[in-house]
């Protein structure tokens, strides 16, 4: 039936292994699956207000995840931000009331839940597992370059008293750098940052079945002799976030990154880039029960 509920299988969230095994937390990274919107294909799980879906079925899609992430118990306060790729991080001990404008999140109160959207960016989970803390940050290249990741780890030794060896983190699911084309751009701006930006960037030539047939048509006066193929360049966000981790000093067997990439999975993610930016949003969250 077209307008039937989702079965409760169709609906999936996606979680770490290593912070399932805290009692007290909240978390989890959410799919396209099982929901309401209908302008992705099928019922889609679309928990971002984009201007393609209403917001009725939003808040349904919204109500609906959160009943089943925690458990059909009463879910708190959802927070989110009204996200502008910066490395503007807030602390919120209560709800704010209006919308706050950033990428990160930090909490120590229990009843709230911390959330970034995301549709091939980087959802990533902090848990000070000693402290009961927690944090959650939107991490795009633009966030990481001007290390969002790494300044939410000093924002919870700040806030907190947290230490890197007690902190878990949790990268969910985005964009791979088997996908992630970039711009000469975005490399110039992380070896300005990074003295190991290099080993985060890898080319391939493009390829030109054209000029593979037809070489002579691609004869140029210039040396080598002939025109040169555009170069592509790919970026690993996923191990430019965990370098940043590691930098803080959380321990490498604390970092957990789940094994997806928004693009080449569009049947089971959102994917900004593979579905030509008419796209839901996924959502990651985090919280203290």
């Amino acid at each position: 039936m077209p307008n039937r509920l989702p079965a409760k299988s169709e609906l999936i969230i996606l979680r770490a292994d290593r912070l399932k095994a805290l009692p007290w937390l909240i978390h989890g990274f959410s799919t396209r699956r099982g929901g309401w919107s209908r302008g992705y294909g099928g019922h889609a799980l679309n928990l971002g207000f984009t201007r393609d879906d209403k917001r009725s079925v939003v808040t349904r899609n919204r109500n609906l995840f959160l009943a089943r992430l925690t458990g059909g118990k009463t879910p708190g306060t959802l927070i989110t931000l009204r996200q502008v790729h910066s490395d503007l991080i807030h602390r919120v001990d209560t709800s704010p009331g209006h919308l706050l404008t950033g990428d990160g999140l930090l909490t120590a109160s229990p009843g709230l839940l911390l959330a970034v959207q995301t549709a091939d960016c980087l959802p990533v989970i902090l848990v000070d597992a000693r402290r009961h803390a927690v944090g959650v940050c939107h991490a795009g290249w633009r966030g990481t370059v001007q290390r969002i990741v790494e300044k939410a780890v000093g924002e919870m030794l700040l806030r907190f008293g947290s230490r890197p060896q007690d902190l878990r983190a949790a990268i969910g699911p985005g964009i791979h750098g088997c996908c992630y084309e970039v711009g000469e751009e975005v490399r110039q701006e992380f070896e300005s940052q990074f003295a190991y930006a290099s080993t985060l960037f890898r080319e391939i030539k493009a390829a030109d079945p054209v000029r593979e047939k037809y070489p002579l048509l691609f004869l140029s006066v210039r040396p080598p002799g002939h025109s040169r193929l555009r170069v592509k360049l790919f970026f690993d966000l996923v191990e430019a976030n965990r370098r940043q981790l590691l930098a803080t000093g959380v321990p490498a067997k604390n970092i957990e990154t789940i094994p997806l990439c928004t693009a080449c999975r569009p049947d089971l993610l959102f994917s900004y880039r593979a579905q030509h930016r008419l796209t839901g949003r996924l959502m990651g969250v985090v919280g203290i029960r």
